[in-house]
């Protein structure tokens, strides 16, 4: 186990220059996370492709094949960019809506909880993009978005 961690002590240490290069936190998360799921992906595939396989993770691996088979609410849920251009597609946008109720929404019909702060940076891009208008409500004072 110690030597997982020092593979990946020096792998991030050969990464870190260019994950700071990002100016934007968020997106150095995304590149580090991204890149920790392809590590372990590739150390899963190798674990499983050599003769020294123990026993307890062949177990584990089965007990988790089970559940994903079984359960399909363990897929990855689509991501709030994802659902937005969903929307966009469709003709909800024919009408004004705030951040919260778009957010409401997509708790309803695609079971994704997202935070309105999470939505609010891609509704302002489609509408830089001209792909939605953002309009302040003179009844509540909040903006509201609508399809061009």
């Amino acid at each position: 186990m110690n030597r997982h961690i020092e593979k990946l002590k020096k792998q991030l240490v050969e990464i870190a220059e260019v994950v700071n290069s990002f100016q934007s936190e968020a997106v150095q998360v995304r590149v580090v996370d991204r890149l920790l799921d392809e590590i372990m992906e590739s150390e899963r595939v190798e674990a499983e492709g050599s003769e020294v396989f123990n026993k307890r993770a062949r177990k584990a691996t089965a007990e988790n094949d089970d559940q994903q088979s079984l359960s399909p609410q363990r897929r990855k849920k689509p991501g709030a960019t994802k659902v937005l251009n969903q929307l966009l597609s469709s003709d909800f946008f024919r009408t004004p809506h705030s951040i919260s109720a778009i957010a409401d929404y997509c708790k309803e019909k695609f079971d994704s909880d997202f935070k309105t702060s999470e939505l609010s940076g891609i509704l302002l891009k489609l509408a830089k993009e001209n792909k939605l208008k953002r309009e302040r409500s003179n009844e509540h004072n909040r903006f509201e978005y609508v399809g061009v």
